[in-house]
């Protein structure tokens, strides 16, 4: 129960840090050096992280487990990224362009977890993406 409610909590922190860090980043900063010192940064993180994680493999040995998705995440985050700091420099408010994008995708995620995850859909799901629906529509006027 601790991780179901921890991980959330991550998430969301992660997601405000990273919405302040996205819309503070000075408007005259390269986006890809702003982009570059970010992985510089998660990657010395992801290391470090990696030397207090138990394991049974050494940091080489442990790519072998690795396939494809490793790096459509690499391209996806970057695309992330990226989208974040462009929608700001446009002009989307940090209140806004982060609801919007995510009301988004949440509605793009219902027919992938029904057509390639056996994702069940019931009428409180149709519900709630009507009013997504609905509230994109609102917030855009």
């Amino acid at each position: 129960m601790f991780m179901y409610v921890f991980s959330i909590i991550l998430i969301v922190a992660s997601n405000i840090l990273y919405n302040i860090s996205q819309k503070s980043i000075p408007e005259n900063a390269n986006p890809f050096t702003a982009l570059f010192m970010t992985y510089l940064i998660a990657m010395l993180l992801t290391i470090v992280f990696f030397l207090f994680n138990k394991t049974d493999k050494s940091f080489l040995q442990s790519f072998k487990d690795l396939n494809w998705t490793s790096i459509a995440l690499g391209i996806s985050i970057v695309g992330l990224e990226f989208g974040y700091l462009m929608a700001y420099r446009a002009g989307w408010k940090i209140s806004l362009g982060s609801l919007v994008a995510n009301i988004a995708l949440a509605l793009m995620l219902i027919p992938i977890g029904l057509f390639f995850y056996n994702e069940g859909l019931d009428v409180y799901k149709i519900i709630g993406a009507i009013f997504c629906l609905i509230g994109l529509i609102l917030i855009n006027k």
